[in-house]
């Protein structure tokens, strides 16, 4: 069993990323508390947790308690796989309904009076705990450190636009579209999902009625490191034209919202629905959708009536003038 917390940021949209990737790789969640997610999954999962945007960490969970006492007894009975120097550090969730103050110390001292050495400042393991609902103990195995995203928002590229997608939510709509090999944006900008997805490993194929933008985002993915890429210069709209044999097993984009992103003189409402149908005959079946749309567009209506099925639905509020939703739809 393992463990894994989701931020909290947009909660649903985290939790549906997570269970994609184990649904991928033969797992699945079996239980919530808060943030904290249980996971019936083995090391055959790592490659695609491996891959989340919306998380924070995750590890081996090892015990499970409905009190602080009922904790420590099991921590005495357990084999810790504990390699070198450890630390306790314990996480309160915000319904935690135990005292936790002094566990890390009591825990720390169990585990201790088994032979391990403490460190707490560079351990080699890291035992962590979670308080909610009930109490949880686990090693750590990986944490999403969020410079790692942080480096790659737009400000920090060769070339940038200020309207751009945070790349973890870039990273979320990648995974939620299940992308095994291949991504295609028709609508790329600045290519911050493209990069998303090459850094992930995936091949990625990008779209823009803009020069510049397709240039612009041949520099920020060599710059990241991507290799693996085709960008065309070309409309979202007429998506069967360019690739007049193939078909993909994933789109996932942020189409220009009309406000200071430029349209290229077209309605609105009548881009996305054009947009909509033209990638819809160049998905595969079964094939997936991640999208945002502005909440004054009903993307849910305007994507059944082409054929997409409803997969998930997330609210964002990013400002007092643009509220949106991403969608993930399959054919």
């Amino acid at each position: 069993m393992l463990y894994l917390e989701i931020l909290g940021n947009l909660p649903e949209m985290a939790r549906d990323e997570v269970k994609a990737m184990l649904e991928i790789s033969g797992g699945e969640i079996a239980g919530q508390d808060y943030l904290f997610l249980k996971l019936d999954a083995d090391k055959k999962a790592f490659p695609y947790l491996n891959r989340l945007g919306l998380s924070h960490e995750y590890g081996e969970l090892l015990i499970e308690a409905n009190s602080l006492e009922k904790l420590l007894e099991k921590a005495k009975e357990i084999e810790w796989p504990i390699s070198g120097t450890f630390k306790v550090d314990t996480e309160t969730m915000a319904n935690c309904k135990y005292n936790v103050i002094d566990l890390p110390r009591k825990l720390g001292a169990v585990i201790h009076g088994k032979g391990f050495r403490v460190n707490l400042s560079k351990p080699d393991t890291l035992v962590k705990v979670y308080c909610g609902e009930k109490i949880y103990a686990g090693i750590r195995y990986r944490f999403f450190d969020p410079k790692d995203f942080e480096r790659r928002k737009a400000h920090h590229r060769p070339f940038f636009r200020p309207v751009s997608l945070h790349p973890r939510i870039s990273r979320a709509l990648v995974n939620l579209t299940k992308a095994r090999e291949e991504i295609l944006d028709p609508f790329m900008g600045a290519g911050g999902i493209l990069m998303e997805a090459g850094l992930i490993g995936l091949k990625v194929y990008g779209i823009d009625i803009k020069p510049e933008m397709v240039e612009g985002t041949r520099l920020n993915l060599e710059h990241f490191g991507v290799k693996d890429y085709e960008l065309r210069l070309g409309d979202a709209t007429k998506l069967e034209e360019m690739f007049p044999r193939k078909k993909f097993e994933a789109v996932a984009t942020d189409p220009p919202y009309g406000t200071s992103a430029t349209l290229a003189g077209r309605k609105r409402n009548e881009l996305y629905r054009k947009a909509l149908r033209s990638i819809y005959n160049v998905l595969e079946d079964g094939g997936r959708l991640a999208i945002a749309f502005p909440t004054s567009f009903d993307g849910e209506a305007e994507a059944e009536k082409v054929g997409f099925k409803l997969v998930g639905k997330y609210y964002q509020r990013v400002h007092k003038s643009l509220e949106r939703y991403f969608y993930v739809f399959k054919k």
